[in-house]
């Protein structure tokens, strides 16, 4: 569905708010989407910007699922089917995102946010990074962006992914594009992660219908469909990145990144810029949720694999729930070996049957507390590879984070008689009868 399409049904649903009341940049949009628990908002009068703001349209499953025209209980199953059958866009001239055309862009024009006291600058967090690899083809995925100047940033750049590699081997300027304001198939695309190679635009397009467009300065093609397109040069120059609050609510720090210098925005006529406030429910989902098909088909390779959460409490990156059917004694051993492998920076993984509701933490708590004994069912890997966001864990300077990974096994027990471990079940009855 379109952004601004399902903009429309969200608030015809009752599930949109509009902020008719000028408010400002600098930490109030922020603010507000905090405390509206980021549901689903558009802030119409931006102090100083003739453009609105909109965020929390991927702050849970259930938005997301509807983005997507599926229930949150199926929405894993048809990410995985757009990762194994990504589908080749159309291209399309005369594209919505290219309305205006600003040859000297100013950045100050756009009402890029400033989120917390702290924090280096003002960010943008929501922008989806396109670029071009001459060996592997094109690339989309997310990038912070501190703005130091009227047209440029600081891109943060992480190691070993495509970005920093194809960076790393370019001689000069890399190209990149980065499109703010996207529709929910572009963003979980964005997010995924596919093995190098595998075009993540085919992968929105595989979700839902995605037209992309020429750059107008880039040899680059960017979803036509996006509010703003920023398009420019990563540099070889370096500049200060940071401190930027990450997915475990704490503070990533300093660190020199390269410069993106702005060469040229297009946007809608009515463009609205999207918000995203760092370490909160849209930035778990973001990084989270899309480890959840990797993991599942690395499980599934093992085990039978019925379903995969990364959970909010672990930061939706260091946690993760993964349910099986049971067949063998040595499955969730199994499946905690395959688990890790399929999200290198989980740092405790859970393994339960289908008659446990993952989505319940109550649920999952209970399933620990009954099923699981620690001399028999925890599974420890000691000094391995790990997160970097996780602040416990060993930090060397120029070397990778050390952790110690736990798996646990909160199965039924097997050679047991199986009803010592079921629920009971009352059954709902009628009150009409017992309550006139």
């Amino acid at each position: 569905m379109k952004l601004r399409d399902f903009l429309n049904l969200l608030e015809k649903e009752g599930k949109l708010s509009r902020i008719k009341k000028e408010v400002s940049t600098e930490y109030e949009i922020a603010n507000i989407l905090y405390s509206l628990n980021e549901n689903p908002t558009i802030f119409e009068n931006v102090k100083g910007y003739d453009f609105s703001v909109f965020g929390g349209i991927t702050s849970n499953r259930d938005i997301i699922a509807e983005g997507l025209g599926t229930t949150k209980e199926k929405l894993l199953f048809k990410l995985v089917d757009a990762l194994r059958d990504p589908k080749d866009p159309t291209m399309i001239k005369d594209a919505p995102c290219q309305e205006v055309i600003v040859k000297k862009p100013d950045l100050d024009r756009i009402p890029v946010l400033l989120h917390l006291a702290g924090d280096g600058g003002k960010y943008v967090s929501a922008g989806v990074a396109i670029i071009k690899d001459p060996e592997m083809g094109r690339n989309m995925c997310y990038h912070r962006l501190m703005q130091i100047g009227k047209n440029t940033f600081t891109a943060r750049l992480i190691k070993k992914r495509q970005t920093r590699t194809t960076y790393d081997k370019t001689e000069g300027d890399l190209e990149m594009a980065v499109c703010i304001g996207s529709s929910i198939s572009v963003m979980i695309a964005a997010s995924l992660g596919p093995p190098p190679g595998v075009d993540e635009l085919s992968i929105a397009n595989a979700l839902d219908e995605t037209p992309l467009t020429k750059c107008v300065t880039k040899d680059l093609e960017v979803p036509a469909e996006s509010e703003f397109v920023i398009e420019g040069r990563i540099t070889r120059n370096v500049d200060r990145e940071g401190p930027f609050v990450d997915l475990t609510e704490t503070r990533d720090f300093e660190r020199k990144e390269p410069v993106f210098v702005v060469d040229c925005i297009t946007h809608r006529r009515d463009a609205m810029y999207q918000a995203l406030i760092p370490g909160r429910l849209e930035h778990k989902m973001l990084m989270g949720m899309p480890k959840e098909p990797t993991i599942y088909d690395e499980v599934s390779k093992v085990v039978k694999c019925k379903n995969v959460l990364i959970t909010m409490g672990g930061g939706s990156w260091l946690h993760g729930v993964v349910q099986i059917e049971k067949k063998n004694p040595d499955d969730p051993k199994k499946a905690i070996d395959a688990a890790f492998r399929g999200h290198g920076s989980m740092k405790h993984v859970m393994i339960v049957e289908e008659d446990v509701d993952i989505y319940d933490p109550n649920a999952l708590e209970w399933a620990v507390a009954t099923r699981f004994q620690g001399d028999r069912d925890l599974v420890i890997y000691p000094d391995q590879p790990g997160s970097s966001l996780d602040p416990s864990g060993k930090h060397e300077p120029g070397k990778k984070t050390r952790t110690t990974k736990i798996g646990v096994d909160a199965t039924i027990p097997s050679n047991v008689d199986p009803s010592k471990y079921e629920k009971v079940k009352y059954t709902k009855v009628d009150l009409d009868d017992y309550l006139r």
